[in-house]
């Protein structure tokens, strides 16, 4: 970048940073929260406090106090840049998406920290797990909100929490219901409600199913090959009067479920369709899909059927052996193949955003062990992320464009303004 570009970029995250650190109070917690921002976006090493202050000339007392000690209120922060970057990206056809992210982590020390299965590792490990919630379109995808997962052995030994700075007292949460929690602040926050997109590890959890219906919200969810359902509507009845005695409460048997891997199986060649849902970086992104209706089967109590019908979206690639994923969606029973594909890979953001987010802005480097410091680290990573995705919004040529029937382009662009911010410190730098 020229100067010129680099006092231009400059003046932006200016303008983006103020109403945020505004909420923050006192002077010097502002500057070295402007500090910290901007050392989060330079490129280079660690990101953590220390690594920050030895490379741009900060102090490390200062950053440290203003993660783990000062008492700013950082869900404050983040109803704020919400807004802030939803107003950026626009509501037109938003997505709600789910997901979880390891932070790989050594020692028991470190809030949250023990060994369980996380997907960025792939296997169980010592790690904390994160939860987050974001809203996307076919421009962009930001975090709105992050939430710590609290394993069992966390929540059951208050004094470990309370020394992690927890506050007090903690239940255990699930993911399930830690994602629940954040999209009801998000709707308390008043951001526009989105299609709610998740894996399987929680598409597959009945109660978030119907939690997200009960909460008038459509979701598009991945679901296990092995979920069971019916192909058409069953109502279960009770059995016919015999005339004699009692009238049997209890209803029929209800018909027995298939897999969704047999119903896959069993559909005719010209139910599966292939769709493009949007322009990559290597060419058009294209698979075969089908989408037919169906009731899933579980979860029934004495007959009781617990969900409706609605959308079972398959997607079998034509050199595939099998199918290779399962969807259910409550999208409206007029929506085209094309629609339901388009919001069941909305979450090709999730991947490329956790790449950004911690290999070049450092949201897994905080080395901090409570409860307060790593929530203040996160929101500060989600400041400074969000700035790159309003800057790569603004350079796109298509922006406002349908997102089901123009498929979005790929906004990995190698020369994307995301890619371009050199910043430097407001302060004297000790090096580059």
């Amino acid at each position: 970048m020229t100067p010129d570009d680099l006092r231009e970029s400059r003046e932006r995250l200016e303008v983006f940073l103020a109403p945020l650190l505004a909420a923050l109070g006192r002077a010097e917690r502002r500057r070295w929260a402007d500090f910290y921002v901007r050392g989060l976006l330079l490129e280079g090493g660690r990101k953590t406090a220390a690594g920050m202050a030895r490379r741009y000339g900060g102090d490390e007392q200062s950053l440290q106090q203003l993660v783990s000690q000062s008492p700013w209120d950082w869900q404050a922060i983040r109803e704020q840049l919400a807004r802030q970057v939803v107003a950026e990206l626009g509501d037109r056809r938003c997505g709600w998406l789910v997901d979880d992210t390891g932070f790989p982590k050594q020692g028991r020390h470190s809030v949250g920290v023990a060994r369980q299965y996380s997907g960025t590792l792939g296997k169980v490990g010592n790690c904390q797990v994160g939860v987050s919630l974001n809203f996307a379109t076919s421009d962009g995808c930001v975090p709105l909100d992050f939430a710590l997962y609290l394993p069992e052995e966390w929540t059951q030994d208050p004094a470990r929490c309370e020394r992690a700075g927890i506050p007090l007292p903690v239940q255990h949460q699930t993911k399930w219901e830690l994602a629940l929690e954040m999209i009801d602040r998000a709707r308390a926050w008043g951001i526009p409600q989105g299609v709610v997109g998740a894996d399987a590890g929680y598409g597959a959890v009945q109660a978030f199913r119907q939690a997200l219906t009960a909460r008038g919200l459509a979701y598009t969810v991945g679901i296990a090959a092995t979920m069971g359902v019916w192909r058409s509507e069953v109502v279960p009845k009770p059995p016919p009067y015999q005339g004699r005695g009692r009238p049997r409460q209890r209803p029929l048997t209800l018909p027995t479920p298939q897999s969704v891997a047999q119903v896959a199986r069993a559909l005719p060649s010209d139910a599966w369709q292939a769709v493009t849902w949007r322009e990559g970086s290597k060419g058009p992104m294209r698979s075969r899909f089908a989408a037919v209706r169906a009731q899933p089967a579980g979860g029934h109590v004495h007959g009781k059927v617990r969900e409706g019908l609605q959308w079972l979206l398959i997607e079998w690639p034509r050199d595939a052996a099998e199918p290779t994923k399962y969807w259910l969606s409550t999208l409206p029973e007029d929506t085209p193949l094309r629609d339901l594909v388009w919001w069941a890979k909305l979450r090709w953001w999730i991947e490329q955003n956790s790449l950004q987010l911690k290999e070049e802005l450092g949201l897994d480097h905080f080395e901090g062990r409570t409860w307060p410091g790593w929530h203040r680290h996160v929101t500060l990573t989600m400041i400074a992320f969000d700035f790159l995705v309003t800057e790569t919004v603004r350079g796109k040529k298509n922006f406002w464009v349908d997102p089901p029937t123009t498929p979005a382009g790929d906004p990995a662009d190698a020369d994307s303004p995301a890619r371009l911010l050199p910043f430097v410190p407001t302060t004297d730098a000790g090096g580059h």
